[in-house]
């Protein structure tokens, strides 16, 4: 049985000011809220709305369930499938780190039965997989490689986010796999990143319909502040005087999610990977 190609998107649903780095040593619970200002709770309805009918992975930021406990409510319940980001956007790279910032978000994830991970930018080290399986995960999507490529890490399936070979061969796809310098010399375009999406816009569709035509799935991330605009507007114009770098993260998006939700087949990377496991199991 073969399996219907479809494009599994993604929204990383963190705060705000997630996207910058200067921001990560701020570690006062209330002070990150207040910082957030309300904006998880507020963008989550129109982002719902944009969905429409359609049904994504969303990768919840675990601090986020603890200042409104009905944003993992309002997911499950629309029926998109709710994922962890990590409880604290920062690198992760630490595995102690990673540790603790998974037990932190473990009530929420079982009452949830949380089974897939994204970390924070994508960024993951193979030792991270072992504490994934203990911590009862069954999928991760935190690297970046070729559209159709599923990896077995350990207990754990990897689901890359989406990258277009453009030159050379594949070489070994353990982590990190990270949006590089390096990635793009060696001949990947990762054209599921939101940045790249900010970047070149909608020619990334063009890669997407060529992608699932030759059968493949593409692994697309979206951000709320791309699709829902954040009230922080003077704070925003600030951070990003500091980081112009990061001005593609911040274009709005919506025409963009609007063009992929009309032309393309959606599907979160879980039922995705269901269906991948059923028919390993029949063949």
């Amino acid at each position: 049985m073969s399996i219907a190609p479809r494009v599994l998107l993604s929204i990383d649903y963190e705060p705000w000011f997630a996207l910058f780095r200067h921001y990560d040593g701020l570690t006062d619970p209330r002070q990150r809220r207040d910082l957030d200002e309300g904006f998880t709770l507020f963008a989550l309805e129109p982002l719902l709305e944009k969905l429409d009918d359609a049904k994504a992975s969303i990768y919840l930021v675990g601090e986020i369930a603890g200042w409104y406990p009905e944003v993992p409510k309002m997911i499950v319940s629309a029926g998109h499938e709710l994922g962890l980001h990590c409880h604290i956007h920062r690198p992760l790279v630490n595995v102690n780190e990673l540790a603790e910032d998974l037990r932190a978000s473990a009530p929420w994830c079982k009452q949830y039965g949380v089974r897939g991970y994204r970390a924070p930018m994508v960024g993951i080290r193979e030792a991270a997989y072992q504490l994934l399986s203990d911590a009862g995960f069954l999928y991760s999507s935190s690297i970046y490689a070729p559209a159709g490529i599923i990896l077995r890490k350990g207990d754990i399936w990897e689901i890359p986010v989406s990258t277009l070979r453009l030159h050379g061969k594949n070489g070994t796809f353990t982590a990190p796999r990270d949006f590089s310098l390096n990635l793009l010399l060696n001949g990947e375009v990762p054209y599921g990143s939101s940045f790249s999406i900010g970047l070149i816009g909608k020619r990334i569709l063009k890669i997407i319909e060529q992608e699932l035509k030759r059968g493949l799935s593409p692994v697309v991330i979206l951000h709320p502040y791309e699709l829902v605009k954040p009230a922080s507007s003077t704070r925003l114009t600030r951070d990003l005087a500091r980081n112009p770098l990061f001005l593609p993260f911040l274009r709005d998006k919506s025409d963009f999610l609007s063009d992929l939700l009309r032309d393309f087949p959606i599907s979160p990377l879980g039922t995705y990977l269901d269906e991948n496991l059923r028919t390993m199991e029949s063949s």
